[in-house]
């Protein structure tokens, strides 16, 4: 689909979809709320179309004549599997399905970088120091069922989001303790990625990784037990899993701040971060972020913080709805109509 998408039909299904939760809303007018609904465990249905007509159709006055749904994998054909989760998302199906005009799919860390530009000093928690430069380029990075990052990058008068699968690219090892981590660490198809130490599932795999190397026999087997035990320094292996999950996403976003000059800024998003602020404030992940000989003086320039406003997916897609001249999305194939 090539033509230009200038106007959405309202009311708006939105949908922030992840390997383990969807959220979705719907926005009924230009101008109105965004109507926020319960979230959805992604293992409770057995597909999209049916979490969609219980949670969604059952509960709204007002149906949406139109969807835009924000989905947590790459997006090709008319048959989207999702990375994380067993739904498979069929937009002709579900336009047949709910009598839609019209149907848009994004990345979900294309959505959430549609978000950045409305971000404001209460929607963020600061890491460090360093400033945004209104329009430079700014990069989104979110730890949660997966790893997922984006970027927002600002030419020509409007704002263009590049989505990627940034998240599997691999992660390697820097200091001698992560030398010795290495060989103990669980890889994930083959190899050692982001997305296999920087998830919900890393900080296990990070974890047993550290239990393993000091011989020490694990004790947690969940992320959140790691992360209350690391927060709360009741557990050596816990604590340093956390302060060490802390340095390789500094890593990560580091590299990622490098390679689109982001005097934007890097956002962090998804649960996991706000969960362990703490520890991403503690200094590592800063510190990390910055070790990039020769170029730290051109990253201590760039600003990085947490993201605090709740379901910032979704405002990132009700911008794009609410003012789709705003942003330079690419729809080729991700556009579908009855």
């Amino acid at each position: 689909m090539t033509a230009t998408f200038d106007r959405a039909a309202f009311p708006v299904l939105i949908g922030d979809i992840g390997g383990t939760n969807a959220r979705f809303a719907v926005i009924e007018d230009p101008g109105a709320a965004i109507g926020e609904l319960p979230i959805v465990q992604t293992a409770s249905y057995r597909t999209i179309e049916d979490a969609i007509a219980d949670v969604v159709i059952a509960r709204v006055e007002a149906k949406p004549r139109s969807a835009m749904l924000a989905l947590a994998g790459p997006i090709a054909g008319d048959r989207v599997p999702l990375t994380n989760c067993h739904w498979v998302v069929e937009p002709k199906k579900i336009i047949e399905r709910f009598a839609l005009a019209e149907m848009i799919l994004l990345n979900d860390f294309e959505a959430l970088s549609l978000a950045l530009p409305d971000l404001g000093p209460v929607d963020i928690d600061p890491i460090g120091g360093g400033a945004a430069r209104p329009d430079g380029t700014r990069i989104v990075v979110g730890p949660g069922t997966g790893l997922g990052a984006g970027a927002l990058i600002h030419a020509r008068g409007t704002w263009i989001p590049v989505p990627g699968e940034g998240g599997h690219v691999d992660l390697g090892p820097v200091t001698d303790r992560d030398f010795a981590l290495w060989p103990h660490l669980e890889r994930a198809h083959g190899r050692i990625s982001g997305e296999t130490l920087l998830c919900g599932a890393g900080l296990v795999r990070l974890y047993r990784g550290i239990c393993a190397t000091d011989g020490a026999t694990p004790v947690f087997s969940r992320p959140s037990e790691i992360a209350a035990a690391g927060l709360a320094n009741e557990n050596a292996q816990a604590a340093e899993t956390l302060s060490l999950f802390a340095a390789y996403l500094g890593r990560f976003a580091g590299d990622l701040a490098l390679v689109f000059m982001a005097h934007g800024g890097v956002y962090l998003a998804g649960g996991i971060s706000a969960r362990i602020a703490p520890a991403l404030k503690s200094g590592a992940f800063r510190e990390a972020f910055l070790d990039k000989a020769p170029h730290r003086a051109l990253l201590e320039g760039m600003t990085t913080a947490i993201i605090v406003k709740s379901n910032a997916a979704h405002a990132g897609i009700a911008a794009f709805a609410r003012t789709p001249t705003r942003f330079a999305v690419d729809l080729a194939g991700r556009w579908w109509k009855a």
